[in-house]
Order: C-alpha cells, then structure tokens, then sequence
C-alpha cells in the first residue's frame, strides 16, 4: 500500500492518484498512518478517543471512520480565521467507492430528465469557460455536527463541533446551467448524484432540491475553494454548493443532474436526513416524530474559539476572547456574551460581514476574577432567532444549536 503522506497529488488532475489510494484505504492501512502520527485525543463524551490522521492534501485531521472517509476538523482551527483552510476542511462520505479516476478538465455533467427540453453534457473546461463565475462564502456543516453531544445518545457518527467549515466557494449559477436545458413548467424537483458508490450493495447518494430553490440564484456548482482547485476529498473536480442548508445536500464528484415532474423520494431523501416535522424539528428525549419532513437550513450556531474548556488563565489579566456565528442565511443581527452562565448578558462586538452565509466573527474583552467562570455566547439572526439555553434532542442528532458552555478557572 502506497504511504498516503508520499503521494504524488501532481497527477490527481490527470489520473486521480489520490483517488486512487483513498479507495483502497482500509481500517488496517489507516492504524498503520495513524501509528505514524502517533497522534490522538479526546472527544468531550464517552468513547471520545480518536486518531488524527494526514489524509492526501489535508493536516492531520480527527479520524471518525476510514472507509468511507470521515474526517472531522480539529476545533481549535476556527480560531485561525473565518475562512476553513481547505487542508482543514472536514470530510464526509456515506459511500466507500470513491472514484479511481478523474480527469479536471474533461469530466462530464450530464443535464436531463423528463422535464427539460434539452438534455445536454457539460465537461468542466465549458463550465469553466462558458458561464459567468460567481463567488459566495459559505458554511458546509454536516447534518450531525456535534451529534455526539446529544443527551441521551444517539446513534450515528459520534462527532463533535467540528463537522463545519467556512470557504469562498467559485462556480456557476445552477439557474444558468439549467436555463439551457429549457426546462419545462411540469418540472417540481432536481436531483443530483455524484461519482461515489457504494462497494456491496447498498443505494446511490442522491439528493434533490424543489424547483424554485434550484433555481433562485444561491444554488452553485462550485469549482474553486479559497481559490484553488477543490482538494479531492471535498468534492474534486465541481461539488454542488447549497449556501445555508446542511451538507448532506453539497454533492460531490458532482456527475449528474437530472430535472423531474414529481417528488423524487430514494433513500438519502426518504427515510434518510429527515427531522421531526416541528418548529423546534425536535421531540421529546427518547420519543419518536409523529411526522417528519427533509432537513434543510440550518438554525443559529455561535461558539467560542479562543479558549478550550477547561482553560486556566490569570486572575485579573484581562482576556480577548474570539469566537464564530453563524446562521442558515439570515445573517448574525447580533452577539451576547456571558461569564456567570447565562444569568447575565453583555454584548459582544462583530467582525466584518463576508455575506449572510458565512461565519462572522465575534469578539469580547473579559478580566477574570479568582475563581470558576462559565463563559457562553448565544447569537440573534436578522429574523430574530437565536439559540435555546438548554439542547433540544432529536433521534437522529441533527440540528444541535444549544448556547455552548466553556468553563475556566482563574488563578
């Protein structure tokens, strides 16, 4: 097995090699890269040992499972910046079969379906050529950020807060590139799939979006991350880029766009990445939904970035403390912040506005005295919502937004 940190990721536009690897990379060759980092931590709930592992064209980064690749990002990268370093961006895949080959310039999208006019193939040089680009930060965030977190547990991947990024994605307007299939009036939703499968069995990852929101403008083929070529793992050579909704709509190896006249219901979007069919999208613990409905926007997150829980710091040196929010499109109104756990509340000073889909940043000053301080910051969009003070629960650990608590100590 070729060593994953000596790759020659060169000829991944020509001939995938880190695609390649990255197929046959099984549970034994991954301990055997994570024997060599020699690098471990602890998650903040049981069974929270996890290995970090330097994939192809990524940092070491926290090991959920190997096949298929689930990659989280270690919490403390928010603090570097507002934009996620695509080496530090998390990655997940529902299928093991990720694609041998791909070739940057000349992959295929294929655009059809029994409603539109005009099916036609795409490669990505016309893409690239033929449309005008447009630029958008956004935040991808996986459906079960911070499941791991959830009280009572739940099944699924344990993870913690760090299933999110936030990047300057480039690419073409969905709405432009179905403007050319003539899409017809009968047309009610989109589907997309993608060039990974899965190994034995098991379905397609397919996802779909109604007309109207394919079509608003927002919806992109993205091509470009943070200016350079999308790393393979999040996506190479075009991912769909959904700004706002939850990353189990951001396709990958995007391969296939299909427009259809009624309500495609496969797996991934029926009984899959559904949540209970309430405001809240959340139930009591240990009960079922009575309905559900597909995810879709996310709800408002705030964290501190600058300190860890458990933190010890200085009595009587003041402290600048950072931090991120975000929204599912709304945009960040404003920030609190608290040092005694929520009983009292001051406001916390926002940084620059890189568009309602991004993360903002948020700052503020604390002089902690002796003692134990439970830090917390709980962010308004411009619509008014904010965060609950105690964690709703759902059973599939979607959706966590609770205002988080770090404890320090002062001395």
């Amino acid at each position: 097995m070729t060593d994953p940190h000596r790759i020659d990721l060169r000829r991944r536009r020509l001939v995938g090699g880190s695609a390649a690897l990255l197929a046959g990379l099984g549970p034994a060759s991954a301990r055997r890269a994570a024997a060599a980092d020699a690098a471990t931590l602890e998650q903040p709930f049981a069974n929270g040992r996890r290995t970090l592992v330097a994939y192809p064209e990524k940092r070491p980064l926290i090991v959920l499972t190997s096949r298929p690749p689930q990659l989280e990002t270690p919490f403390e990268v928010f603090n570097e910046g507002i934009l996620t370093p695509n080496d530090a961006f998390f990655v997940r895949y529902h299928n093991a079969g990720l694609p041998k080959s791909i070739d940057g310039d000349a992959h295929v999208i294929r655009i059809g379906g029994n409603a539109v006019g005009q099916p036609f193939q795409l490669t990505m040089a016309e893409l690239r050529t033929q449309f005008k680009p447009v630029e958008v930060v956004a935040v991808n965030q996986c459906s079960g950020n911070s499941r791991g977190l959830f009280v009572p547990r739940v099944t699924g991947g344990q993870l913690a807060n760090g299933a999110m990024g936030n990047a300057r994605w480039l690419g073409v307007p969905l709405k432009d590139i179905l403007a050319r299939a003539m899409v017809k009036d009968t047309a009610r939703q989109v589907t997309f799939n993608g060039l990974d499968f899965a190994l034995q069995g098991g379905g397609d990852f397919v996802k779909s979006l109604d007309i109207g929101h394919a079509t608003n403008g927002e919806v992109m083929l993205a091509y470009q991350m943070n200016g350079a070529d999308l790393p393979f793992l999040n996506g190479f050579p075009v991912k769909l880029v959904v700004p706002g909704w939850y990353g189990t709509y951001w396709v990958k190896h995007l391969s296939e766009i299909e427009v259809v006249d009624s309500t495609f219901e496969g797996f991934w979007m029926k009984p899959a990445y559904r949540v209970p069919d309430k405001d809240c999208a959340c139930v009591e613990p240990g009960t079922a939904p009575a309905a559900t409905r597909p995810i879709g926007r996310f709800n408002v997150r705030s964290f501190i970035t600058s300190l860890a829980d458990g933190a010890r710091l200085q009595a009587g040196q003041a402290v600048a403390v950072r931090g991120i929010a975000f929204d599912g499109g709304q945009g960040i109104r404003e920030v609190a912040w608290s040092a005694d756990g929520g009983q009292t509340w001051r406001g916390a000073t926002l940084g620059a506005d890189l568009g309602r889909f991004s993360f903002r940043e948020l700052t503020f000053g604390f002089t902690p005295g002796r003692g134990n301080h439970d830090l917390r910051v709980r962010a308004w969009n411009r619509s008014g919502q904010s965060q609950p003070m105690e964690a709703l629960w759902q059973p599939a650990g979607y959706m966590r937004n609770v205002v988080e608590s770090v404890k320090v100590t002062a001395a």
